[in-house]
């Protein structure tokens, strides 16, 4: 059972893509705290965030579109209402 996302069992997660852009406002905010430390440490942070924050953008932009697709395909998902999921176990194509 996961944790954090929409399942049958936890109708009650998110989406991917909404777990991910929370995750990706979070290092925005912590980035604005840093921003304007000039100490080499504090620098790398920052770096090495504005490059995790490309790759969170990357992350969205792809969970977006798997939700595109199983929408074009199956329609919207019922998992939050306690539904099967629309692919892999337990969906009408297992």
């Amino acid at each position: 059972m996961t944790r954090f996302l929409v399942t049958e069992e936890n109708p009650e997660g998110h989406k991917l893509e909404d777990i991910l852009v929370m995750v990706r406002a979070d290092i925005i905010n912590r980035c604005t705290h840093i921003a304007d430390d000039r100490r080499p440490e504090a620098q790398a942070v920052l770096t090495n965030n504005m490059k995790i924050l490309a790759l969170l953008t990357d992350a969205v932009e792809l969970a977006e579109s798997s939700t595109r697709i199983l929408d074009k395909a199956f329609g919207p998902s019922q998992a939050g209402k306690g539904g099967p999921p629309r692919i892999g176990k337990g969906s009408a194509g297992d």
